[in-house]
């Protein structure tokens, strides 16, 4: 775990050398912009070789662990690729064909639903009053075009009415019939681009599925000798998630093309085979594949039908079934493999359909995978995968400190809830909150976080405390069921409460973040059936002091997120011994990792009884000097013996 201290030194490192980076950045993007749009004829079908490649390297393998050779293997899964393809094709389209033959007998009920919107629309008078407006409107203009050419017909005299009585020639242009040549041309053109795509991804994916280990070694040797354990995890982490998306998502497409096909052959759909496969390829496009390829099925179910049933069931099927796909199937499958935010999935379908097209449009996911892994892996280019990763992008301490920063306590409730889920109260503000603190406080240090911040910041976190006050000190669904039942799991304990002798006094250390944090350690006492208020520092004061209401307090809790060098803290314990001679003094550091040796010389220099690191071990200790020193339901409490921390930084906060 990175020390708060560290974390705030290389942040302001970062922040100094973010003019230059953010300059050298931008030009980069752009260079790299400019090269991918205009070299887009090369680059679009080497990046479909290079994931096609990831498809036939396993096929590769495969064979050559069957003692085939390194070349027969690669010309084996090329041609069984390119056989696939075609095939494909092939059977497109023989549907298509079949298809077109139909289409005239479908003309009478594509007509006759024609006639039915006319009726309705005419119902409704909307189609007569437009008619009739274009109507007039063509008269008006009609009627002006005469009236500026009838001046110059009558100086005309009657050469006029001998030209308004010439009528034009008509004039047919016939061509040559075409030759052989030029029909052949006009069969090729069309295809020319196409099949030069293929030929060259053909050729790329050949060389590289050849050179595949020697092309590897270059890129690692490119990246750099020095590393070459991150440089190969980079590459395993960039590969296994490639080839986790491709299985996956091909898995999913081709079940829905599959579901798609057996319910229009039931609905009725003509060429459902058709309809299926290019259900399962077209749903390859983010988000709008599988519109598109419910749109043809569609307008055939509309030509079909004479009625309207047929076109609501395949648009249910498409719904329905795309439904259940994206929301259920893929996150359960396909969570967390390929590490992009949905947010970075559209955009990098808008980006790439921009710049390359339809093929962009295709290869958009695999692309933005393969960037995020490089930012994951290459210190300077880490923005890529905060901006398009899923990782969150401030750590839960961050989130927590943003969230005071705003004045927005009810989402930090909403994160706190999450939490508290599976953890304990003592363990979200011991790992949450009091860090987050402990990053204002870094903040306050630098001079950068002034009064009135400082205040509104504790405000935010006391009504934090009361949003989290129906929550127990009990991890789990426990606490959720002692709270349905009327009764907490530490029930017991609140019913102690009236016997337990003892208040707690919680101050404020310096300033209002630490007395923010005994705003938190006061409820959780509260918890455990022990008295506790809160006062802030001003009231400890020499002046102040004496007016204290000091009735039956047994313990005094400093709290302090940074001490300093202990003087503050020791001219407070002085001050509370005087005015509470009877009571126990306990000094919390939050935000302070403690060893055995710390403790002691923390004692030491505060002259504190008993020193503290975690608000729950403040709160065991608290409770074993409450119950005199009995076991409590953090451990035995022995008032003499200093605990350990008992927070756990392992824990996991949800996503």
């Amino acid at each position: 775990m990175v020390p708060p201290l560290v974390r705030q030194e290389r942040s302001e490192a970062r922040l100094r050398a973010q003019p230059v980076s953010a300059s050298a950045t931008a030009t980069i993007f752009a260079v790299t912009v400019a090269a991918l749009y205009f070299g887009r004829e090369v680059l679009m079908p080497l990046a479909l070789a290079i994931l096609l490649s990831f498809v036939l390297a396993p096929l590769v393998l495969w064979l050559r662990r069957w003692r085939v050779g390194r070349v027969p293997s690669v010309i084996v899964a090329v041609l069984l690729a390119i056989l696939v393809i075609c095939g494909i094709a092939a059977l497109i389209g023989g549907q298509v064909a079949q298809l077109a033959e139909n289409l005239p007998r479908y003309e009478y009920t594509i007509n006759r639903k024609i006639q039915s919107l006319r009726s309705a629309a005419a119902g409704s008078g909307i189609v007569e009053h437009a008619s009739s407006m274009l109507s007039d409107l063509r008269k008006e203009l009609t009627r002006g075009s005469e009236s500026t050419n009838r001046p110059a017909t009558s100086a005309s005299g009657g050469t006029a009415s001998a030209t308004e009585e010439q009528k034009p020639l008509p004039v047919e242009i016939r061509e040559p019939p075409a030759t052989p040549l030029q029909v052949i041309r006009g069969v090729i053109e069309p295809l020319w681009a196409p099949l030069a795509t293929a030929g060259i991804v053909i050729i790329f994916l050949v060389f590289i599925l050849l050179q595949r280990e020697d092309l590897r070694d270059r890129f690692i040797r490119l990246a750099g000798l020095h590393d070459l354990q991150h440089t190969t995890q980079a590459l395993d982490d960039g590969v296994s998630r490639l080839s986790r998306y491709f299985l996956v998502e091909s898995a999913i497409n081709a079940a829905f093309g599959l579901l798609i096909g057996t319910g229009l052959f039931f609905i009725g759909v003509p060429n459902p085979v058709l309809w299926a496969i290019l259900a399962m390829l077209l749903r390859f496009l983010p988000y709008i594949g599988a519109w598109i390829a419910a749109f043809f099925p569609a307008v055939l179910a509309l030509a079909v039908d004479p009625n309207w049933s047929m076109l609501v069931w395949t648009i249910g099927l498409f719904a329905v079934i795309e439904f259940i796909m994206g929301q259920v199937v893929e996150p359960l499958l396909n969570a967390h493999s390929t590490g992009l935010s949905p947010v970075a999935v559209v955009v990098a379908a808008a980006f790439w359909a921009w710049l390359w097209g339809p093929i962009g449009l295709v290869l958009s996911t695999p692309l933005t995978v393969c960037l995020v892994v490089v930012g994951r892996h290459v210190e300077h280019l880490q923005f890529l995968d905060v901006l398009l990763g899923d990782n969150p992008a401030l750590a839960p301490e961050e989130s927590f400190y943003q969230r005071m920063l705003a004045g927005d306590p009810n989402e930090a409730a909403r994160y706190a809830e999450e939490f508290l889920q599976q953890n304990p109260l003592s363990a979200y503000y011991d790992e949450i909150a009091v860090k987050g603190l402990a990053l204002a406080q870094l903040d306050v240090n630098r001079g950068v976080l002034d009064h009135d911040r400082r205040e509104q910041i504790r405000d935010a976190v006391d009504e934090l405390v009361d949003d989290l006050s129906d929550h127990d000190d009990a991890p789990g669904p426990a606490a959720g069921e002692g709270a349905a039942d009327g009764a907490s799991p530490r029930s017991g304990e609140h019913e102690e409460a009236g016997k337990r002798d003892a208040s707690v006094l919680c101050v404020a250390g310096r300033g209002s973040l630490d007395e923010a944090s005994a705003i938190m350690l006061a409820q959780l006492l509260r918890k455990r059936g022990i008295e506790a208020r809160v006062i802030a520092n001003r009231e400890m004061s020499p002046a102040n002091i004496q007016r204290l209401d000091a009735h039956g307090v047994r313990i005094v809790c400093l709290a302090y997120l940074e001490p300093g060098g202990f003087t503050s803290a020791r001219y407070l314990v002085r001050r509370a011994r005087r005015r509470l001679p009877q009571a126990r003094i306990f000094l919390g550091l939050w935000a302070r990792p403690l060893a055995e040796s710390d403790r002691d010389n923390a004692v030491k220099q505060s002259e504190a009884d008993v020193v503290v690191a975690s608000l729950a071990e403040a709160v065991d200790r608290i409770a074993g000097e409450a119950d005199g020193g009995k076991a409590t339901a953090g451990g035995t409490a022995d008032p003499q013996r200093p605990l350990t921390e008992t927070s756990s930084s392992a824990r996991a906060w949800p996503r």
